[in-house]
């Protein structure tokens, strides 16, 4: 099982159309459904929405963020898997009309994710060019290894490369078979964040993203910087406070 979208909830919709249009380069779709709700479009091809962060929410004290959702063969039985490995149901089951079924978990360890099965015949298109795409996948967590445990249980992810971080622990990669789809350790202990997910987009040129970042009003948080391989990252903050991430290869960044 593998993550086939990305959901923002945000404060303020049209200004986050305009940021990551012009950091990513990402156009956008208006869905004709029950609900405000706008799709995010890479080379034309939808790979993500933006909605307005529900009031309940708010009200809870959630700020903006980022939200993936892994494809399931069945969103009932795996939120029931869930639930007996240790997860909490935010959002139960529910149906889309003409679109497909969908909840939202709380790992163990409190990161959220959600599940969806598309409605039959309804498949994403597919990814001509990698640029605007999610290419990385990364839990920051209190721990990584019973992280990995309900993740593998739950949806078949193995390991696969690890890196030892020194001070910093193990960063262990994860993927289905030999495809590496992100990877997972755990968060320094003085890190006030709660565990959660982060999404690392495709750009052509990070250096030229990332002043984007800055001149739009949103935060560079760390990078750009080097990881192993030769890729450049860069983890961000946009204008009203949702946390993603920057990634350019190397023939691609300047």
């Amino acid at each position: 099982m593998e993550f086939v979208w990305y959901e923002l909830m945000t404060t303020d919709l049209q200004a986050a159309k305009a940021f990551y249009g012009e950091v990513i380069g990402w156009g956008t779709q208006d869905w004709e459904g029950p609900m405000t709700y706008s799709m995010w479009t890479a080379s034309g091809v939808p790979i993500g929405g933006l909605m307005a962060l529900p009031n309940d929410l708010k009200q809870a004290g959630a700020p903006p963020h980022w939200l993936g959702y892994v494809g399931t063969p069945d969103v009932d039985r795996t939120a029931s898997a869930a639930t007996a490995a240790g997860a909490h149901v935010l959002v139960p089951p529910t149906d889309i009309p003409e679109v497909g079924r969908f909840a939202v978990l709380a790992d163990p360890q409190g990161a959220a994710i959600a599940l969806f099965t598309p409605t039959p015949g309804d498949q994403p298109g597919e990814c001509s060019s990698p640029l605007g795409h999610v290419s990385w996948h990364e839990l920051s967590t209190t721990n990584w290894e019973s992280a990995f445990a309900f993740y593998s249980a739950l949806f078949g992810w193995n390991k696969t490369e690890a890196m030892d971080m020194g001070e910093g622990g193990m960063y262990q990669m994860y993927g289905v078979g030999e495809k590496t789809l992100g990877g997972m350790y755990n968060k320094p202990a003085d890190m006030p964040a709660p565990p959660y997910w982060l999404y690392y987009v495709t750009v052509a040129d990070i250096n030229d993203a990332v002043e984007a970042v800055k001149r739009l009003g949103g935060q560079v948080l760390n990078g750009p910087m080097e990881v192993p391989g030769g890729d450049l990252v860069a983890q961000c903050m946009d204008p009203q406070g949702a946390a993603f991430a920057l990634h350019a290869s190397p023939a691609k960044a300047s």
